[in-house]
């Protein structure tokens, strides 16, 4: 299921769906118990979608504990060595991913194309893990978790296709060969600077530290935005830089850095460093949130959050966890 198509579920019938998981799969669970789940779910269609959900989540985590995450490593591997067909890989990817591992995998990036895409570009990052390398020209690029990057550079120009996630780039000066970053909706041109750019659900943000950097759009539009600017721009949709979130790039040192970031927004990045379910209540959502956070330890970072806020953390499983309101 999809981010978008997850989100048109309401928050109270995930968790209730997540209430039911718990319930049923409990040694106690008695016929009166399955009936009063099966009156819950016929009730909608949109507690049928929750139930399908928080199913598909249980089972796609229970898929990282067999082995099939050993034959998904084996199949890269033996790729590595034999020169074998990028459609070979791929199919056998795709046999995989019907027994569970790359399934899951597909769940968490939520669409098997971005998982595929990560699987064979030529930079790449899982959940959790970040990635700093040096390219062919000097260029420093450090990818953030669930990213995919292939780099296609020759005698006219140096080109990085950012096909998920987020890279941050430190350009290396090349007066021939300008470098260029391309999204779903349009490209970049670096004017020697220092810059990051994410692609999001048919939205590509862009934040500039250092020099400046020419946007143009896969419709023709051009913006230049200026050091300490950030933009937010469609294919569609080009508006006015606005100012640049200077903790943007604090992930690369395994910080996620807040400045009155609504609660909401920054479990969603925090999701990305964890597998499961990461779910917020609507009425806490909004709670501004100061302070810095570890990326690589989620654990950490919610004990903080319940710490600072009038939150609790609840976990019912390991794979689901849901911030809601302290009672």
């Amino acid at each position: 299921m999809s981010r978008t198509a997850t989100s048109a579920i309401s928050h109270a019938s995930l968790e209730r769906a997540a209430h039911w998981y718990v319930q049923l799969n409990d040694e106690q669970v008695d016929e009166q118990d399955r009936q009063l789940w099966q009156a819950w779910l016929a009730q909608s269609g949109e507690h049928q979608a929750a139930w399908q959900y928080v199913e598909r989540v249980g089972q796609r985590f229970a898929a990282l504990q067999d082995d099939h995450q050993q034959a998904a490593g084996q199949v890269l591997r033996n790729a590595a060595r034999t020169p074998i067909s990028r459609r070979q890989t791929v199919k056998s990817l795709l046999i995989l991913a019907s027994g569970g591992f790359l399934g899951w995998s597909a769940w968490r990036e939520n669409a098997l194309p971005l998982t595929l895409a990560r699987w064979n570009a030529d930079l790449s990052t899982g959940t959790g893990e970040t990635r700093e390398t040096q390219l062919s020209d000097g260029s420093q690029v450090w990818l953030n978790a669930l990213s995919a990057l292939n780099v296609r550079f020759d005698a006219t120009q140096r080109l990085l296709l950012l096909q998920a996630g987020e890279v941050l780039i430190d350009t290396a000066k090349d007066n021939l060969r300008p470098l260029l970053v391309q999204t779903n909706e349009g490209r970049m041109r670096a004017l020697g600077t220092r810059f990051s750019v994410r692609q999001d659900d048919r939205q590509t943000l862009l934040n500039v530290y250092e020099g400046a950097v020419e946007v143009r759009t896969h419709q023709g539009w051009v913006q230049n935005v200026e050091a300490g600017r950030q933009l937010s721009f469609s294919e569609h949709h080009l508006p006015a830089p606005t100012a640049a979130t200077p903790n943007r790039e604090a992930w690369r040192r395994g910080l996620l850095l807040a400045d009155n970031l609504p609660l909401g927004q920054l479990l969603e990045e925090l999701s990305r460093y964890r597998a499961g379910h990461l779910g917020c209540d609507p009425a806490v959502a909004g709670l501004p949130v100061m302070g810095s956070f570890p990326l690589k330890d989620t654990d950490q970072a919610l004990r903080l959050l319940e710490a600072a806020l009038p939150i609790r953390v609840e976990k019912p499983l390991d794979w689901w966890v849901n911030v809601a309101p302290k009672v």
